[in-house]
């Protein structure tokens, strides 16, 4: 039955992560995944050690997809331009895919961090930084405070949290930017 399902750990964690964004990411174990490839879940743990595993497994292939779209969306682009861009990869994939999104923000053991795309993520945030000439720790500061603003408005947003008020919420995502933008250039000084 292994065989005939072709199983390996990169096609388990493709379509574990199409099962978070179809079912949500906190729905997507070992054994809803073994149910979908018609398999006994003993036949996942020769690929997966665990629904853990699983899980970070997605986390990183969602890490590495995020990566991809910001290196590629930043490319030649400073200042607000390039904020703007890293901002609405966030956005746009949280939409695209909102169960690889919240995979995305599962806490990985240091080691494991260590070794993801989400070093690709800082490096990103912390070039974009350079051209608002921030020293350390200031960058650090800036790099925190960006994915504070980032994924906590997308979380807000994705769970409905602006949905009954005006005015539109892409009105306050360009001003949000602007806001960003405006503190960057004027960082306060120690």
């Amino acid at each position: 039955m292994m065989a005939r399902a072709g199983l390996t750990p990169e096609r388990l964690a493709r379509e574990g992560a199409e099962m978070a964004d179809e079912v949500g990411f906190e729905n997507v174990t070992a054994s809803a995944l073994a149910r979908r490839f018609d398999v006994k879940v003993a036949s996942l743990y020769s690929h997966v050690r665990s629904s853990r595993d699983l899980r970070t497994r997605i986390a990183l292939l969602a890490l590495e997809e995020m990566a991809d779209r910001a290196s590629e969306a930043v490319a030649g682009r400073a200042g607000k331009d390039a904020l703007g861009a890293l901002a609405n990869v966030y956005r746009d994939y949280a939409r695209e895919h909102p169960g690889r999104y919240e995979a995305a923000q599962l806490r990985l053991d240091p080691e494991t961090a260590a070794a993801s795309a989400g070093v690709r993520h800082a490096r990103t945030t912390r070039a974009i930084l350079r051209g608002y000439e921030l020293d350390e720790p200031d960058q650090t500061h800036a790099v925190r405070l960006l994915g504070s603003v980032f994924h906590g408005y997308v979380t807000l947003e994705m769970g409905g949290g602006f949905s009954h008020s005006a005015p539109d919420t892409q009105e306050t995502w360009s001003r949000t930017i602007d806001a960003l933008d405006a503190l960057l250039r004027n960082w306060p000084a120690a």
